[in-house]
């Protein structure tokens, strides 16, 4: 059984803790056809949110505390954001971060799925549209939207729905991933999670936790804090993030 997860001790050297300095510019990473598609999908989302707010890049920039140059490749769908920096964008564009996700038409295909009797029928389409369209999100694997991070981290949106601040995702971290360098990820709201597989290293303000298979927490997001996997296997969990103006 795996055993409980305990606050680890949060003075001495060997200890891993974020360092006190500016998020990096993340390089622009190699990526196949489906990272690129997501990246781009961000990067004109970025750019529009940015232009509706009356931001130029530059400001953005500024204001985030990454350069312009950073901003630019994210638009340009050349690099990725960290998660540090996600977040800095929608709060300083006053959008929930479901915003930045990319958003599949083809999210409501004709996917086929077996019913308990063994006939075909489509999940997605279950519901009588107008009835239920806008209050019912179910969505087959293939169809998920994506956001494509800095370090190997992915959020995978499981469903949507017209709540705002509110988000329900499958996250994945490449093994030494992490979700931010310095002091740490801060938003409105409250987090929980569950480890499906790998190991994390969470942070939150000065306590230091590590997760292990099936076991889970939640805390209030206001309060600053890092994830990073600390094994050498892929980390895989389910999240749930939401905020306060839901």
């Amino acid at each position: 059984m795996t055993p409980a997860a305990e606050p680890v001790e949060a003075s001495g050297t060997d200890e891993k803790r974020p360092r006190p300095v500016a998020d990096p510019d993340p390089p622009a990473p190699a990526a196949g056809p489906s990272a690129r598609m997501d990246m781009d999908g961000l990067g004109t989302r970025l750019k529009e949110l940015r232009k509706r707010a009356g931001l130029s890049l530059r400001e953005l920039a500024r204001q985030a505390g990454v350069s312009p140059s950073l901003v630019s490749q994210i638009e340009n769908g050349k690099s990725r954001p960290s998660v540090s920096t996600l977040y800095a964008f929608a709060q300083l564009l006053d959008v929930p971060i479901d915003e930045l996700f990319e958003v599949d038409a083809s999210a409501l295909a004709n996917v086929p799925v077996e019913e308990a009797g063994g006939s075909s029928y489509d999940p997605a389409n279950a519901w009588h549209p107008s009835e239920y369209a806008t209050r019912i999100s179910v969505v087959h694997p293939t169809h998920r939207a994506r956001l494509q991070m800095a370090e190997g981290v992915e959020w995978e949106r499981l469903a949507a729905t017209p709540e705002r601040d509110v988000n329900f995702m499958k996250i994945t971290y490449a093994p030494g991933a992490a979700s931010a360098e310095g002091g740490g990820v801060t938003h409105d709201g409250y987090e929980y999670g569950y480890v499906l597989s790998g190991v994390l290293e969470v942070t939150v303000g000065h306590e230091v936790f590590v997760l292990h298979e099936g076991e889970s927490l939640g805390f209030d997001s206001t309060i600053p804090h890092v994830f990073r996997n600390i094994g050498d296997t892929e980390f895989q969990g389910i999240w749930f993030v939401h905020g306060n103006r839901h």
